[in-house]
């Protein structure tokens, strides 16, 4: 069997002994260059192996030329260090292009929402200039930023497929592979279709037109899309957020299965700054609504190019009150009410629900309040109790210490009596009912899902529990089947030592005889 270790050459090839001299011979050719190079050893190695010299068994080299034994396991040593040195450089070269890489997939990003916003901004104003009458659709003027429109949707895709590429050549360094094929799934290329075809549409160079009810220009129906192009501001946050760009957090996910996409960047923003990312939100959605019904309503009634009634018409279906004074006559302004209503929906339980949290008290907060209303009920256990004694004594007094009977004076503090104990039972039911929440709260198994788990292990350990008496059942069997074999063994011995002598006396019975 051949070994296919670079060492084991060494010993075999790299040098060799003559046998009818007992010196070494040299070997054929620039060998030690040739292994050199297969290693990718330096100079400074190659010189240690035209060095190394083994000794061949039962012979003896000269004593100039001659190496101690210790010579080819530090060689050994050697060699394994440089094999480790290398792939840990190998490594760090990964790691070095991976963060190469996350910088500048990061920068693609910020330019594709730089390229992104100034199409957008650019096709809004083009809209209003020929709204407001500056210039009309077949002029220099418009055909002038269609263009420069068109032209930063191009760019703007350049920046998505560069952005993409990115991700492929991440995903192959972080999962060793080689061919780009691998990672390109029905998932990422549909990803990257949906997102192309997204930035690419945009108001064309022109004045096409086509009628609905009224003539209206088709700049609506392809600028109106580009607002989806602010899908290019969560994938920045989610690039700049620190969670991500902080090794120590991605580990800690990546431990935990969590995956710090777009979603799990807002919903932390929603924890920790859940006001303002909720009122950043919902003036986004109001204003760019407000805006989009106004393009697709103007072209149908001259009361919608007032900026401030369709703001008036969005905040009224956003709160879901609507007046009735306004109402959208087209279907893409209805489009727009209906989506309203169902974010306005949505917010309003958001808002709800942060609400609650901020007026929700903190542990500190809890327990300082709990402590308060120990102290209180504490308080009025004591009074009811001494209000108790004392109508006690006051209704003794009355009737038993004096000459004279007040009956007025005695049913007056029998009622307070009674009054006394009344308060302290409640005071009892409070402070009863205080110590159960506050037991409930405190303990770590009130909520359900720690109760199954819970139930669940105890299950599995009465499980268990049965399985090892089972065994232990069965092991006593065998031990008493053990036993009985054992308290027969002696008569078994001594009934085939018996039969053996009888068999060597029928065999020889002369020897029986003589003895």
């Amino acid at each position: 069997m051949v070994l296919n270790n670079p060492l084991h050459s060494v010993h075999t090839e790299y040098p060799r002994y003559n046998e009818n001299e007992g010196t070494q011979q040299q070997p054929v050719g620039n060998e030690s260059e040739e292994i050199g190079k297969s290693w990718n050893l330096t100079a400074t190695d190659r010189i240690s192996l035209d060095n190394l010299s083994i000794k061949a068994p039962g012979r003896a080299a000269s004593s100039g030329e001659q190496m101690s034994s210790a010579s080819f396991p530090m060689s050994r040593k050697r060699l394994s260090a440089l094999t480790v040195s290398k792939r840990w450089k190998k490594v760090s070269h990964q790691l070095h292009t991976r963060k190469l890489l996350f910088e500048k997939r990061k920068r693609i990003s910020d330019f594709a929402l730089a390229v992104g916003m100034l199409g957008i901004i650019i096709m809004i104003i083009e809209n209003e200039l020929a709204s407001a009458g500056v210039y009309t659709k077949s002029s220099l003027y418009s055909f002038s930023l269609k263009a420069v429109i068109s032209f930063t949707t191009m760019i703007l895709l350049v920046s998505v497929m560069i952005y993409h590429s990115f991700e492929v050549q991440i995903f192959l360094i972080q999962n060793c592979v080689n061919d780009w094929r691998i990672a390109m799934t029905w998932q990422r290329i549909i990803q990257m279709s949906f997102e192309l075809l997204i930035c690419a549409i945009h108001p064309i160079p022109g004045e096409p037109y086509f009628f609905w009810k009224t003539n209206h220009t088709i700049d609506v129906t392809l600028g109106l899309p580009m607002l989806f192009r602010f899908y290019l501001i969560g994938r920045a946050m989610h690039l700049h957020n620190k969670l991500f760009t902080d090794t120590t957090s991605r580990s800690i996910g990546a431990f935990n299965n969590i995956a710090f996409d777009t979603r799990f960047i807002f919903k932390t923003l929603m924890a920790i700054y859940p006001g303002t990312v909720l009122l950043v939100v919902v003036g986004s959605l109001w204003i760019v609504a407000s805006w989009t019904m106004r393009q697709c309503e103007r072209y149908y009634d001259e009361e919608y190019n007032n900026l401030l009634n369709t703001m008036w018409l969005i905040m009224i279906t956003f709160l879901t009150i609507g007046y009735g004074d306004m109402f959208p006559k087209t279907y893409c302004g209805r489009s727009i009410s209906v989506a309203t209503g169902f974010m306005g929906a949505g917010c309003t339980a958001l808002l709800v629900a942060v609400i609650l949290k901020k007026m929700e008290l903190t542990q500190a907060e809890k327990r300082v309040h709990d402590l308060m209303r120990d102290t209180q009920f504490t308080k009025e256990l004591k009074n009811a109790a001494a209000n108790v004694l004392r109508e006690s004594w006051l209704i003794y007094k009355y009737t038993k210490l004096v000459k004279r009977v007040n009956p007025g004076r005695v049913r007056n503090h029998q009622r307070k009596f009674l009054q006394a104990i009344h308060s302290m039972q409640n005071a009892k039911m409070k402070h009863r009912n205080l110590m159960d929440d506050l037991h409930v709260r405190n303990n770590p198994y009130n909520n359900m899902d720690d109760q199954n788990a819970a139930n669940k292990i105890t299950s599995e350990i009465y499980t268990r529990q049965n399985i090892l008496e089972e065994r232990l059942s069965s092991l006593e069997n065998k031990l008493v089947v053990l036993q009985e074999t054992l308290a027969t063994l002696p008569e078994e011995i001594s009934r085939h030592l018996t039969m053996t002598q009888l068999n060597n006396s029928s065999r020889n019975p002369g020897h029986t005889l003589f003895s």
